[in-house]
């Protein structure tokens, strides 16, 4: 990810604000199609957009789930019709869609899943894709080779039927990781859907046509059935913790619902049956540990496992995680098997036979009913797994594990008041909400200035030698770092950082985010040689040079330039527009015939 977009893109997710005051006399709801942002090459990219493309940067598609007596669960209806899912998606869909027959789930639920992408299908639209996830922040960048499924599951008596019971689950599945704003959309949808059925899902589908693409940083009005969704797609510059959803009377005559996010859930809801051990829990997402959420419901399951994976905000979870695990998933082998340790996922479970299958994980979160109010539990060690025969056990968090930091009490305490004197769960939220993003920046900013140490001084970038490399990572020079500029500087917690920080650098979340940082300061090192470029009198240099000399240069400047757009590079505005003056320049003053050669568009 670049740190900054090129200048041509870079300007246009700074105006998030436009969109919303951009036409106060809005046409009704079904017929709202805000423009793009003005100007540039989004609007252009936009322009060009096909019928279903707009669909497709939201939605891979939407499902029907119905049971049959003869086949069981069997995907009844696709829309749009011409979506694409393999037999084996198909049936992940199939049982992901619908909660054990022990959860006894009446009425209706809601919950999400996540599983592999059975196929490695290429977007017509990847490129325009990857310039909009550009800006989005790690947590919600686009999955690469998983789907999501959002579940809206309806099950409710019907004498008419042999089962006795109806049972559908309309299910959308995509890509973006906006679990809250999904789960608002299936709220107007899917109650309208079992009323109308097909017709109904067919005009939504038209809506979600409509509707602009989820770039970060916009405002977004999105009209859905008659109902008007106003949303703010965040972006990876907002400053953590903070809702930058802004109001405008001009639309609000307009707006049916405000979502102040689009993909937080409530941690202290979630996290309220086992919230004395809130920071071990936090340590072992950190460290990208084997869990297993044993819960009564998908709906309990789902939001506790998205509560973990986002209790390290805004540091990105990189190992797997499926908020919603059945024994007929993909991956029940792989995952269950005795034969090796337990990967590195967290895995979201409902079936009674998993208390036995998983008995062998290292950490087992037990979470029992959230509406209950009364006590709440109390560690129970490792040893006790052997009675964790069913999902009856009592709540808590069941591993061996022996915290690296002492525990805060305070936070505890602050929750534990709250509850007593009944605040509101959302300021209980907000809360912990905070606390979480505390902890991971205390944390991760001696990374930060670490890494940042190892980006070589501007003065060593010559224009015409290569970039210089960034200096290895070394982790015994990172460790030294940490007696004068450690956690101890920002954080109140005491306890053995160095033993943490050394298990962190074997992680998958360690290499992922590390990964990630060296890309983005690679890609600074190159924005800065092409800057110094700029600088250099081309004109006067390639009097030195002989006309092949000057050809080969004029050659590897374009490609350094191409790069630079493909790759978005963060470099200064107009710095590509001045490098292209002066390739142009030093083309000009070459004979015809060479020029007719270097004005041909290079091959990609």
């Amino acid at each position: 990810m670049a740190l900054q977009g090129p200048e041509e893109l870079g300007e246009q997710v700074e105006e998030p604000e436009d969109l919303d005051d951009q036409d106060a006399s809005i046409s009704p709801a079904e017929e709202i199609t805000l423009p793009p942002v003005p100007g540039g090459d989004e609007e252009t990219e936009e322009a060009l957009l096909l019928p279903w493309d707009r669909f497709s940067t939201w939605l891979h598609c939407i499902c029907v789930v119905g049971f049959d007596l003869e086949l069981g669960q069997a995907v009844e209806v696709i829309y749009p019709h011409h979506s694409k899912l393999s037999e084996k998606e198909k049936t992940s869909i199939c049982y992901l869609s619908f909660p054990d027959s022990n959860s006894g789930c009446l009425g209706d639920t809601q919950f999400c899943f996540r599983f592999r992408q059975g196929s490695n299908r290429k977007s017509s639209l990847s490129c325009f894709l990857e310039t909009s996830d550009r800006d989005a922040p790690p947590c919600l960048k686009r999955e690469q080779g998983h789907y999501y499924g959002y579940v809206y599951f309806r099950q409710v008596r019907d004498k008419s039927l042999k089962r006795g019971y109806f049972q559908k689950s309309l299910v959308l599945i995509s890509k973006l990781p906006y679990v809250t704003f999904f789960h608002s959309l299936l709220k107007i949808m899917a109650p309208a859907y079992f009323e109308k059925q097909e017709p109904c899902l067919e005009a939504a589908c038209n809506d979600v046509d409509r509707w602009p693409t989820p770039h970060p940083g916009r405002i977004l009005l999105l009209p859905i059935m008659g109902v008007v969704i106003k949303v703010r797609i965040p972006t990876c510059y907002d400053k953590p913790g903070t809702s930058q959803l802004v109001q405008s009377t001009q639309s609000d005559s307009l707006v049916s619902i405000v979502l102040p996010t689009i993909h937080e859930v409530d941690l202290f809801s979630c996290f309220y049956p086992v919230f004395f051990h809130i920071q071990m829990l936090w340590e072992l997402v950190l460290l990208g540990e084997a869990i297993v959420v044993m819960a009564p419901s998908p709906a309990e399951s789902s939001d506790t496992v998205l509560a973990l994976v986002s209790c390290i905000s805004p540091l990105r979870y990189c190992s797997d995680f499926r908020p919603y695990f059945t024994i007929h998933d993909n991956e029940f082998k792989e995952y269950t098997t005795r034969t090796q340790a337990p990967p590195s996922v967290i895995l979201g479970v409902t079936n009674p036979f998993f208390a036995k299958t998983l008995q062998h994980w290292p950490h087992i979160i037990r979470i029992g009913d959230m509406k209950q109010t009364g006590e709440m539990a109390k560690q129970t060690k490792v040893k006790k797994l052997k009675n964790l025969k069913t999902l009856d056990s009592k709540p808590g968090v069941y591993t061996a594990y022996k915290p690296y930091l002492n525990k805060d009490e305070e936070i505890i305490k602050q929750l534990q008041k709250g509850v007593q004197q009944k605040r509101p769960s959302a300021a209980q939220n907000a809360i912990l909400r905070r606390y979480f993003l505390e902890l991971t920046q205390s944390f991760i900013i001696p990374l930060e200035r670490y890494v940042a140490s190892l980006m070589p001084l501007q003065k060593s970038i010559s224009p015409w030698k290569s970039p210089p490399q960034l200096r290895p990572f070394i982790q015994q020079d990172f460790m030294k770092t940490l007696e004068k500029a450690g956690p101890q500087l920002t954080s109140r917690l005491k306890g053995d950082w160095i033993g943490l920080y050394r298990h962190f650098l074997k992680s998958p979340n360690f290499d992922g985010w590390f990964r990630n940082r060296r890309r983005e300061m690679t890609q600074k090192l190159e924005a800065l040689h092409l800057e110094a470029l700029c600088e250099e009198d081309l004109e006067q240099r390639i009097q030195k040079h002989t006309e092949v000399e000057t050809v080969d240069l004029v050659l590897k400047l374009k490609d350094k330039l191409s790069q630079a757009e493909r790759e978005q590079l963060p470099v200064r505005p107009g710095t590509l527009a001045k490098l292209k003056a002066h390739i142009e320049a030093v083309i000009l003053a070459l004979p015809e015939d060479l020029q007719g050669i270097l004005h041909k568009p290079s091959t990609p």
